[in-house]
């Protein structure tokens, strides 16, 4: 009877370690998977519309096969010139398959001078096996700036390219995929904590896309106020004067 359960537990220990050296086995290849992924991809990015109100597209393609449980982000780095609408990224996150997170609260009203530049994490998902290609459409708003008086009639506005980022749960160990740089960054759109991510590095240099914004004249400054308080007098009197003239009260 004790041979018997010698035998059953003998048994039972060479089970568990086999499986534990197939888990062991299953992440290591999914290791090696990821730092395929991690191979250059092909990144562009495009700058559509024209005036205060653009649009930028960011496309990525990746060299290697699908493969499921892989997270994908992209960081935006957006200089304080422009802005993003908070209302209108939740109802484009509805219809697209990505969702955005905002490292900071946006103010839509205040000129470029008194705003700060800003963050955005965007987090592309499927329901089945990473996609090799995606492609994700940020609109953005030019802020109003400060009259030039030095007579440049437009404001130069550089977008620089997004940082692509890769993690996946059954790969923990990523110091292992040195000289790769690892960061931290938020796991989910929800921001509720944060996780180490790996940097993929682009196929090419990516140089920043640039758009012009108008500005004002400051030489002008003082007639566009004289005008203007001229032309609100005049109203102002020509009202008056028809209130009287009809005894309107």
């Amino acid at each position: 009877m004790y041979f018997k359960l010698f035998c059953v537990v003998s048994a039972l220990s060479l089970f568990s370690k086999c499986h534990c050296l197939g888990e062991k086995d299953e992440i290591q290849n999914h290791c090696d998977l990821l730092r395929q992924w991690l191979a250059p991809s092909s990144v562009t990015v495009e700058l559509n519309k024209k005036g205060f109100h653009r649009e930028v597209t960011t496309t990525v393609e990746f060299r290697s096969k699908e493969l499921c449980g892989v997270k994908v982000l992209l960081i935006h780095r957006w200089p304080r010139d422009v802005y993003v609408d908070p209302y209108q990224l939740a109802s484009l996150s509805d219809q697209n398959k990505w969702k955005i997170l905002l490292d900071s609260p946006i103010d839509l009203e205040v000129p470029a001078h008194e705003a700060s530049g800003f963050v955005t994490y965007v987090y592309p998902f499927s329901t089945g096996p990473t996609s090799k290609l995606f492609k994700v459409t940020i609109p953005i708003h030019g802020r109003y700036h400060k009259p030039s008086f030095d007579g440049k009639m437009f404001k130069s506005v550089d977008i620089e390219a997004p940082e692509l980022l890769l993690r996946t749960e059954k790969c923990a160990q990523l110091s292992s995929l040195e000289p790769h740089t690892v960061v931290d960054a938020p796991c989910t759109a929800s921001n509720s904590s944060t996780c180490s991510w790996v940097k993929v590095k682009p196929q090419q240099d990516l140089n920043p896309v640039s758009f012009q914004l108008p500005v004002g004249d400051g030489s002008l400054v003082a007639h566009v106020c004289g005008g203007t308080l001229l032309v609100t007098m005049i109203c102002c009197v020509a009202l008056s004067k028809y209130m009287w003239k009809h005894q309107i009260i």
